[in-house]
């Protein structure tokens, strides 16, 4: 018998608001449709105050990040309570990009005061999920993950539930805002083209095929990271939005409009975006942006390497035959961005696991390029920072095997009174750099508020 208790909740708030009432309990966070899709922004999930936790600020080469997690994920593993909750407890955590660092020999590059850990992940015992869809909401409990104070917190989260108003599709923490254009110093734009400039020279040198370039952001914020979540979220609907406070002096916002890694009963997806062009207002123009996006050779190339890239990645963990592409270079729409998006599948092997799965993938395919190790290289010796929780990835591991996961792109960390948004591309061997520029100021539309 599972040990795993659901409770139907009929009239349950909004995510944000209950993300707002129990903000200042240990390690919150909230995986959020903050733009609902019948696909891949159904379901929302909260919780906090995790029952165990690690965190590993950096990590060397041969390193297994995952081994003390892999263990106890093994001991706790049990068949899935039920089909209707995607969301159930288990680990919840952040990948930074720079964990990649225990898969493969990577040049070392100074870190900035934004910089997160580069494994942050809790044992959450409980969880409120929402299906946006149906308009439902769960409150999930088990029993066999709690401490002695898990009587007195479902108690208290049964009567906050219970208790609280039902919100409106607009309610005071979801006010909107209006977005600003931080002016980039002209020596960081002369930076970043140069930057361009000389990945396309590796491209043409034989080095690689394509390298995703970033440039960082840094503005004040008055607000808290609760008021910079909910203006985000706003601005910026994604169906992979999320907020992540593990420690009272950072936060994670994000965005994010990209899937990494989805594992249900063995089976594997992973959707890889490359291809951007922003969205213009009049009806008639916009669709010609569409139209050219999806038209456009350099990036439909851009996006098959990395479809290529991540078959090669699954195909390590993966059983032989199983990785298929059946979405190719297919259009996404967001509110500020037009985008062109694949799919590539695989089913486990029967001897891997979710960590196994990271360990062959991480870090995403489409932030780093291809050759994956030489563009990673590349990115070291050019941006010369850390990256951080940007192009990392936020996850739910559940107790029955299952995964979820984002690519940390739209994502912005909080620190004391200072955000950072990182913004990136891929560059290839036909990119323009004035264009990348714009780019990246079109990616940051709707994250400088």
């Amino acid at each position: 018998m599972t040990p795993l208790e659901i409770t139907p909740l009929p009239n349950a708030p909004c995510p944000s608001t209950v993300l707002h009432a129990f903000a200042d309990e240990p390690w919150p966070v909230l995986l959020e449709s903050a733009r609902v899709d019948p696909l891949r922004g159904r379901y929302s999930f909260f919780s906090a105050d995790p029952v165990r936790t690690w965190v590993i600020d950096d990590v060397n080469y041969g390193e297994d990040p995952f081994a003390e997690i892999r263990t106890l994920a093994r001991e706790l593993q049990r068949p899935s309570a039920t089909n209707d909750v995607p969301y159930t407890p288990g680990f919840i955590g952040l990948l930074s990009y720079e964990l990649g660092h225990a898969w493969e020999k990577l040049p070392r590059v100074p870190r900035d005061e934004f910089t997160s850990p580069a494994l942050a992940v809790g044992l959450y015992s409980w969880g409120i999920c929402w299906d946006h869809q149906e308009d439902r909401c769960w409150l999930l409990r088990d029993r066999s993950l709690e401490d002695q104070d898990g009587d007195a917190r479902w108690q208290r989260l049964m009567e906050f539930m219970n208790d609280a108003q039902v919100d409106s599709p607009e309610t005071p923490c979801e006010r909107t805002s209006r977005s600003q254009i931080v002016k980039t110093p002209d020596a960081e734009r002369r930076r970043f083209l140069a930057a361009v400039r000389r990945v396309t020279d590796y491209i043409e040198a034989g080095d690689i095929y394509q390298a995703n370039l970033s440039r960082k952001i840094e503005y004040d914020f008055a607000g808290s990271p609760l008021e910079l979540y909910s203006r985000i979220r706003t601005t910026n609907p994604a169906p992979f939005a999320a907020y992540f406070q593990p420690q009272p002096e950072w936060a994670l916002v994000s965005a994010s409009p990209e899937q990494f890694l989805h594992v249900s009963e063995r089976e594997v997806s992973t959707r890889p975006i490359k291809g951007t062009r922003p969205r213009w207002t009049a009806g008639d123009l916009d669709l010609l942006q569409a139209f050219d996006l999806q038209t456009s050779e350099k990036d439909r190339a851009e996006n098959t390497m990395i479809v290529d890239l991540l078959r090669n990645d699954l195909s390590r963990v993966c059983q032989r035959g199983t990785v298929k592409v059946p979405r190719w270079c297919e259009l996404e729409t967001f509110s500020r961005v037009h985008h062109l998006v694949s799919e590539v599948t695989g089913t486990l092997c029967n001897d891997a696991d979710v960590w196994d799965l990271f360990a062959a993938t991480f870090p995403g395919g489409s932030i780093t390029g291809a050759p994956k190790i030489r563009a990673m290289e590349i990115i070291s010796e050019l941006e010369q920072s850390a990256r951080g929780c940007y192009c990392g990835s936020l996850f739910h591991a559940g107790l029955d095997g299952s995964l979820q996961s984002s690519i940390l792109i739209r994502t912005l960390t909080w620190k004391a009174g200072r955000v950072q948004v990182p913004v990136g591309g891929g560059i290839v061997a036909d990119s323009i750099p004035e264009n990348e520029f714009a780019e990246t100021v079109h990616k940051s539309a709707g994250l400088i508020v």
